[in-house]
């Protein structure tokens, strides 16, 4: 997944996370490791399956007796009716690997509701749902770069489209890293959108494992060729919006390239497929603990749905608020459980936390007193959040 790292506006998200069962209308394969997924979204759920192009929907389903959820960007423009994510998959990934070789047309699995704030806040205007537009000055037309990595194009080509069809004056380059051609998702589609918009759209493909005609397009984008990209082909000066989506290590290397050229970090909009140092999720329903009532615990308080619910955390069990939540509320909403996505965010209402990692809270939001409760431990005795904020 890809999942969404900046300032969220109220209208980007205005839903709390709610799964539905949905039924597979189709499967496309798009490389030897990756299909494209099509769920049908029935009349009486299109308001619960709304989204600006961008946003992901995580994938509830039970395999090998547990639990699984797994987040995908979706991969198309808004579409009444329908909801497609592309799935590629992982080396040792038990929900990739299962849903690349058994996943078809006429199965049943759990969709979330669309979340996520890695969209555009500059120029989507010409939208299914205008309602949506994300903040005051947004506006048709202006320039856009995404660098992508893999399966990170899936949500920059449904941005993409989203943009170019959007008015006539935008103008949008793509550098998409690849290991090989064979590897490249949706390839068809993006020489349809150049074919489209042959003087406003600008295809950089970059393979690391094959020689292209351009040196510059062969090998790992490392600072040496981003340095190089920059000075002969991107112009960081004129772009209105940054699209970052791809591996931790891409992603850090765009944003610090891009701060030191002095771009402004409000128009870089990012989204991980993991962190630099991945943790354990810790489980789907909330690792087991074992709570003495007699020993000094932590008191968690939280309120969802408009429902409160209280449990019990040892103090030197160390396990996150929505851990100790899902102990008791297995309804509790998350989707990565690695400080990337953001869907299990809530404010702090009383006592205190400590948040391990942050890649999906803006700073203006963490002083607000929301956090991430995947990575929130308490500091107080006493600590209560709320979900519904």
């Amino acid at each position: 997944m890809t999942e969404a790292l900046q300032e969220t506006p109220q209208q980007a998200s205005p839903r709390r996370a709610v799964f539905h069962p949905l039924t597979v209308s189709a499967v496309r394969r798009l490389t030897e490791d990756a299909i494209e997924v099509s769920f049908a979204v029935p009349a009486e759920l299109a308001g619960q399956y709304d989204y600006l192009p961008g946003q992901y929907v995580a994938l509830r389903t039970e395999l090998e007796g547990q639990q699984i959820r797994r987040s995908y960007s979706i991969c198309a423009e808004p579409v009444p009716g329908e909801i497609r994510v592309a799935i590629k998959r992982d080396l040792g990934g038990l929900f990739s690997t299962w849903a690349n070789a058994n996943l078809k047309a006429g199965d049943v699995l759990d969709v979330m509701s669309p979340m996520g704030a890695f969209i555009s806040r500059h120029g989507m205007t010409e939208m299914n749902h205008p309602e949506q537009l994300l903040g005051e000055g947004a506006k048709a037309g202006g320039s856009f770069v995404a660098f992508a990595a893999g399966s990170g194009i899936t949500p920059v080509i449904a941005i993409a489209r989203t943009l170019l069809a959007a008015s006539p004056e935008t103008t949008f380059d793509l550098v998409y890293a690849n290991k090989a051609a064979m590897d490249v998702m949706f390839l068809e589609e993006l020489a349809d959108l150049k074919d489209k918009y042959p003087s406003r759209l600008g295809l950089h493909h970059v393979l690391s494992r094959e020689q292209r005609i351009s040196p510059l397009l062969s090998g790992r984008i490392d600072a040496a060729k981003l340095a190089t990209l920059f000075e002969t082909v991107l112009d960081t000066d004129d772009v209105d919006e940054w699209f970052l989506c791809g591996p931790f290590e891409l992603v850090q290397l765009c944003r610090d390239t891009l701060a030191a050229r002095g771009v402004a970090a409000e128009k870089v909009r990012f989204e991980l497929f993991s962190t630099g140092t991945p943790d354990r999720p810790e489980g789907q329903a909330g690792r087991p603990v074992v709570v003495d009532e007699s020993a000094r615990n932590y008191s968690i308080s939280f309120t969802l749905d408009g429902l409160t619910g209280k449990v019990s955390s040892p103090t030197h069990a160390r396990e996150s608020i929505l851990n100790a939540a899902l102990r008791v509320r297995p309804d509790v909403p998350f989707a990565c459980a690695g400080g990337v996505c953001g869907t299990c965010r809530a404010k702090v209402v009383s006592g205190s936390v400590e948040m391990d990692e942050n890649y999906a809270l803006e700073p203006d939001e963490v002083a607000k007193g929301y956090v991430l409760t995947c990575q929130s431990h308490p500091t107080t005795d006493e600590v209560a959040v709320d979900f519904d904020a």
